[in-house]
């Protein structure tokens, strides 16, 4: 007797009802493999790689990715998506496929199809890549089922029951079940209902606000005046020093002033060491 594979009624309902329920009824028309011809088409595309065997095989169980796409419905993804990735590990199970083994292909078709749709699946949940570690992977699809089982046992799902029952750190199970629960958002979403403002407007500025402007100002301006009654208390020369040396313009090297005032250039550094050093007393508690 022949096992009929054919899909949920269900999954001719939702947004993809149209062109799912076109994609079903021509599948449906595709008629299943008995054991004894599965094996003979298989053995056929193993032997011979026969095309024409190894598109028997694969048309044969377009219903059965159907019914395993069906099963990930509640990931947010058109089942049409689901089943058009789950077709890609059933044409890797049928390449790969060992009649000799004697078990079905479904047994075998089975994981390749479920972790092709899998994937997919951590690759639309977030724009950062999910599910890179075997932790990931187990909680991603498990967690629900398993706090579920557990509530159903004992009323509660206790951190260290579940991160128990996951194989996981309770540590690294709070960390996880944050990445799965958080999705991604737009900030050209309306941060309300019937909003113009989006997400984006309500980020904070780290641009300085009018206060550090102010305060900016007035700081300058103390500075400028502290700075001239700095200079007042040098003698004639430290202040054509400090004046030609860092406020006329690009700085005149050492050698040059030396030469403007007939001293070395080692004395006009000492000069400017010192006239610093007095006027970094004046300006200490401005800064």
């Amino acid at each position: 007797m022949v096992e009929r594979r054919n899909p949920p009624r269900a999954a001719r309902g939702g947004p993809d009802a149209g062109p799912l329920a076109a994609y079903l009824g021509r599948i449906d028309r595709i008629p299943l493999l008995g054991v004894d011809e599965e094996r003979r088409l298989a053995e056929r595309w193993r032997r011979r790689r026969d095309a024409e065997a190894a598109q028997a095989l694969v048309l044969a169980n377009l219903r059965f990715v159907v019914k395993i796409a069906f099963e990930y419905r509640t990931y947010g993804i058109h089942l049409l998506d689901l089943v058009q990735e789950g077709n890609l590990g059933l044409l890797v199970a049928v390449e790969r496929f060992d009649p000799a083994r004697g078990n079905r292909l479904t047994t075998y078709a089975v994981w390749w199809i479920r972790a092709y749709i899998q994937e997919l699946i951590r690759r639309q949940w977030s724009l950062v890549r999910f599910g890179t570690t075997r932790a990931e992977q187990r909680c991603f699809y498990r967690l629900r089922r398993e706090r579920q089982r557990l509530e159903r046992a004992g009323g509660t799902a206790d951190p260290e029951q579940l991160a128990a029952a996951l194989g996981v750190r309770a540590c690294d199970l709070a960390a996880i079940e944050l990445r799965i629960t958080r999705r991604d958002q737009s900030l050209d979403d309306p941060a309300f209902a019937d909003a113009e403002e989006t997400r984006g407007d309500r980020i904070a500025d780290d641009a300085p606000g009018p206060e550090h402007a102010a305060i900016a100002s007035e700081r300058a301006a103390l500075s400028r005046v502290r700075i001239r009654r700095a200079l007042a208390g040098l003698d004639a020369r430290d202040r054509v020093i400090i004046e030609r040396r860092y406020l006329r313009g690009p700085g005149t090297t050492l050698k040059e002033l030396g030469h403007a005032l007939g001293i070395s250039r080692e004395r006009v550094r000492q000069l400017e060491e010192r006239a610093k050093q007095k006027m970094k007393a004046e300006l200490d508690d401005v800064w």
